[in-house]
Order: C-alpha cells, then sequence, then structure tokens
C-alpha cells in the first residue's frame, strides 16, 4: 500500500517503520495526515473545523504525526500565531519488510492498514451514497466507481499497477499548482489485488 505526494519523475519513497505506523493507528490522526495529503498546508484551527474537533486535539495529534516524520511546518506560509503543517514530501509505503519478525510492529502496521482504508472507505461512501446527488452534472459526470475482474500473472498485474501510476503521477505532476475558478481537490484511487484463491474444479462423481 503507498501513497505519492511530491512531484517529478524521481519520487522518494520511505517505508515506514513501527513508530510511524503506529502514528497512523489512530482515526483522527489518519485524518489528519489524509487532509494535508489531500488539502495541501494546515493549521490546527483549520483542522479543528474541517474535521469538527478541538483545536486542542489536532493540535496534539500533529505533534504526533511530525515526531514521526510524517508531516514537517510549513515555513513558507505566513508566519502569525499558529504554524502551518504540510505532509511530509515524498511518496510512503506500508510493507511488512519493515517490521517482519516484531508482533508488535506487525500489529502496528495491521492498525494503520485498517484505519488508511476505513477512511477512504468512508469518503468513498460518503460521497457516492449521499453527496453525488447534490454535485453539478459535470462532477458527477466526472466520478466514478468501477471495478473488473481480470486474469492476470503477478507480471502483467505489475505492469499494470506501473502504468495506473504513471497516469497519477503525470496528473498530480500537471495540476498539482493549480488554482483558480472550478478547481477543486480531488482523490484519485487505483486498487490492484488478487482475489482470494479458490477451487474451481468440478467434482466427478462415478
Amino acid at each position: 500500500m503507498s501513497t505519492n505526494d511530491e512531484p517529478g519523475p524521481q519520487r522518494k519513497h520511505r517505508v515506514l517503520d513501527a513508530g510511524a505506523l503506529r502514528a497512523l493507528g489512530h482515526p483522527l490522526r489518519v485524518k489528519i495526515y489524509e487532509a494535508l495529503s489531500q488539502r495541501g498546508p494546515q493549521t490546527a484551527s483549520t483542522l479543528a473545523a474541517a474535521l469538527d474537533e478541538s483545536s486542542g486535539a489536532t493540535s496534539y495529534h500533529l505533534r504526533t504525526l511530525a515526531r514521526h516524520g510524517l508531516i514537517q511546518e510549513d515555513t513558507e506560509q505566513p508566519s502569525g500565531r499558529e504554524r502551518w503543517w504540510r505532509r511530509t514530501p515524498g511518496g510512503v509505503t506500508v510493507s511488512d519488510e519493515a517490521v517482519k519478525g516484531s508482533p508488535a510492529g506487525e500489529a502496528a502496521m495491521q492498525l494503520a492498514v485498517a484505519e488508511l482504508l476505513r477512511h477512504r472507505y468512508d469518503e468513498a461512501m460518503q460521497f457516492f451514497t449521499t453527496r453525488i446527488d447534490r454535485e453539478p452534472t459535470e462532477w458527477r459526470d466526472a466520478s466514478i466507481a468501477t471495478t473488473s475482474g481480470v486474469p492476470m500473472t503477478a507480471a502483467q498485474a505489475k505492469d499494470l499497477t506501473e502504468k495506473l501510476q504513471a497516469v497519477i503521477d503525470a496528473a498530480a505532476d500537471t495540476y498539482r499548482e493549480q488554482v483558480g475558478d472550478g478547481v477543486r481537490h480531488v482523490t484519485v484511487r487505483a486498487d490492484v489485488f488478487p482475489l482470494a484463491e479458490h477451487n474451481t474444479s468440478k467434482e466427478r462423481t462415478p
């Protein structure tokens, strides 16, 4: 499982360690992390308003995410009474390679993945079951939720994921700094994974 937040072809990818995974094993921290990924720099107050939380709670969880290098202070924003935060540039990958052999690390990875997927599922459910009918026609037409079952080898699936990632990266590079009328933050997702094995052979009877 991976996410990207850096333009250009030379993206750096960080495999998250057990500490970072534990930091992402909390629902509010995942919401904060995803908000910074999707909407750009925020303060504790703007996040509190967007997530319907107290600024004390968002401030605490921002510090936790920063302690594990998942976010950083954005010094390019105007200085004032509040600190601005941004997601640390670069892609992140959740992999069991970083925690293999550590029961605590493996548990942290499972919890982090569960929270990240739950958040993304909740966002999709909220849009497609509640908000889509209130969106303008052009945004309804531009939105999609699709799935296909395709028989493939592992090599073919890897080739497909690399092509999908390249398309997503190209769009991110092209539009990352875009502002103006009609521009909204859009989440782009792609899932490719093998289905569970099952026996498709028919029982033979004498």
